[in-house]
């Protein structure tokens, strides 16, 4: 099984509404190791954001599954933007994994302006990514979203890429974080 992943990154400090809080980081990322291991996956894809898509990519790595990493901008600004933003040792964990799936060939980095719509356009090259090597390898192909359940309207990206996940005809399952 290929998996093509998006979800909440971890709370910000004395935000109001809870999605994520970091207490619960663990527990998320025992469940999704335990969904990747039952889905018997063989490729995990996703950004590299704090929270879920850090969670999962370490949970993928820990049980050697293939890593695809797909950013929608350069190394250095996204991890400014949507990784090192939020406490905790966000930052040394994205930057093993990013040399673990670089060194690998497994890191995609796209050109986009660095704007909001950046990261719906990189929802839509994380689900082609999974596509080709679903189509490459001759496994299925599903997605996980790993988040609170509640979409935040049409600015949501996680909400998003469930429905465009939805739309193309996937398999998704979810992982609650609250």
């Amino acid at each position: 099984m290929i998996v093509a992943l998006a979800g909440r990154r971890v709370d910000a400090p004395n935000t109001d509404e809870k999605r994520f809080s970091p207490e619960n980081a663990e527990g998320v990322k025992q469940q999704i190791r335990e969904f990747l291991k039952a889905e018997n996956a063989a490729a995990l894809v996703c950004a590299a954001a704090c929270g879920a898509d850090i969670l999962a990519l370490e949970a993928a790595g820990e049980l050697g599954i293939r890593r695809r990493v797909v950013l929608p901008y350069d190394k250095v600004t996204f991890k400014q933007s949507s990784v090192v933003d939020r406490p905790g040792d966000w930052g040394e964990r994205y930057d093993r994994i990013l040399a673990e799936v670089q060194g690998k060939d497994d890191l995609i980095i796209d050109d986009y302006d660095q704007d909001e719509e950046s990261y719906f356009a990189a929802n839509h090259d994380i689900l082609d990514q999974a596509e080709e090597l679903a189509e490459e390898s001759g496994q299925k192909l599903s997605a996980l979203v790993v988040w609170d359940g509640q979409a935040r309207g049409e600015e949501d990206v996680t909400g998003h890429f469930l429905e465009e996940a939805r739309q193309r005809g996937l398999k998704v399952t979810e992982i609650k974080t609250v």
